[in-house]
């Protein structure tokens, strides 16, 4: 928030910056864009493939959702609209560790990027929500974030409003309803499609258009730091997601998984509403399950889903509880082998990385942001260089590797 009030940014609730501000931010990245058509560089078997067939792409659905994702209306008490936690000058996050929604509400997940969202198979970081149409619809029903008690108290929020009278006709043939104002969202956000980064280039046959610690930190993604399991990276899906769910420790020190799982499953049976699960994946201890919530199936117990690493460098900071500061706690996080637990994934195990080596791949992550976001990127690198020189929490150099296992702290009682 400091940061903003440095460069002047006007503010709006919850440290967001101005709906108008971010408007204006926005039709600066993306100037006189045809929603229509396929972004650049998208290849359009794949930009086809993300549009649902009751939603179709329209200049009339994308201007609606545009209205709608700044509105703060769709919030009970008019203070949060998705611009919010989705923060165009933030890298379309709130770049806060956990969300803030109505009355001071903290929530227990951390915003995802809006940023390339077309290209996810299931929304949430546990991946409840089968579409980005219906995940849209969900905030605004949660206690936390937006707190509208249903669906028809946001559309009376809304429905008086001549403009959005017209414009649900003119997009959907309908009057206002809450399942097209999801729809409407939806459209708007497929186009915020950002991937013209450097590594784009470099993967396009550009050699120089990285560094060359970043193409040390390439060779290092697909080698000894086997983030290529997890994030697949080519010229077909250059956003680096496998849209799976894994359990890499990240809060497995903190919680009883088991205690939690049982718990859930009594939670889940006495009101297996889609708006239960929500509640209780966002407000409670009972998200930190990730996919288990979902599937009840304890091999899911502690997954989440695999972050796009596109943009990666400005939507600090990372994991779903939003516990890793900078991109050289992630690389730790994962050099000593994660947390350990009983459903840690099989692939996370220590790797021995040496300082340079974790420089030169976080080198190479923050080679993956859009060229639009360049002097953000590069703020954003100096001021996580910075808090890694003083600060590395998540280090643990005798794990990384392999001077001891993870289990002999447990057995000595440490």
């Amino acid at each position: 928030l400091e940061r903003h009030r440095r460069r002047g940014v006007p503010q709006a609730a919850h440290g967001a910056a101005a709906m108008a501000f971010q408007m204006a931010e926005l039709a600066r990245l993306l100037p006189g864009q045809d929603e229509t058509q396929v972004p650049a560089g998208l290849d359009y078997v794949v930009f086809d493939a993300t549009q649902p067939a009751d939603n179709v792409l329209t200049a009339e659905r994308v201007a609606l959702g545009r209205k709608l994702y700044f509105d703060v209306r769709l919030s009970a008490d008019g203070s949060v609209s998705c611009a919010t936690c989705h923060d165009v000058t933030r890298g379309f996050t709130d770049q806060r560790p956990t969300s803030e929604g109505i009355g001071g509400q903290v929530g227990k997940r951390n915003a995802p990027t809006t940023m390339n969202v077309a290209l996810l198979q299931t929304l949430f970081w546990d991946g409840r929500s089968p579409s980005l149409d219906h995940q849209a619809t969900q905030p605004v029903l949660n206690p936390i974030e937006m707190g509208h008690p249903d669906g028809d108290a946001a559309v009376r929020a809304i429905a008086g409003d001549p403009d959005y009278q017209q414009q649900f006709q003119a997009a959907y043939g309908r009057e206002v309803n809450y399942l097209d104002i999801g729809r409407a969202l939806g459209a708007f956000e497929r186009t915020l499609v950002f991937m013209d980064s450097p590594f784009r280039r470099f993967l396009q046959g550009d050699a120089s258009a990285i560094s060359a610690e970043a193409r040390e930190g390439w060779r290092l993604f697909n080698e000894e730091g086997r983030c290529v399991t997890c994030h697949p990276l080519n010229t077909g899906n250059p956003f680096g997601t496998d849209n799976r769910f894994h359990n890499i420790g990240v809060s497995a020190s903190q919680q009883d998984f088991e205690s939690l799982a049982a718990t859930a499953l009594r939670a889940l049976a006495e009101d297996p509403s889609e708006q239960k699960l929500d509640e209780l994946a966002l407000g409670t201890d009972l998200g930190e399950l990730g996919r288990f919530m979902v599937t009840r199936n304890r091999s899911d117990i502690g997954n989440f889903r695999t972050p796009i690493l596109a943009n990666i460098g400005i939507t600090a900071p990372y994991m779903h509880d939003g516990t890793m500061p900078t991109l050289w706690d992630v690389v730790d996080h994962y050099n000593k082998g994660g947390e350990a637990n009983l459903y840690l994934d099989g692939g996370v195990e220590a790797l021995a990385l040496s300082d340079r080596q974790i420089d030169d791949l976080v080198a190479f992550l923050f080679s993956m942001t859009d060229d639009r976001f360049a002097a953000q990127n590069d703020a954003a690198m100096a001021a996580q260089r910075a808090a890694a020189a003083t600060e590395r929490r998540f280090r643990d150099t005798a794990l990384a590797m392999r001077g001891k296992l993870t289990f002999e702290d447990r057995i000595t009682g440490q």
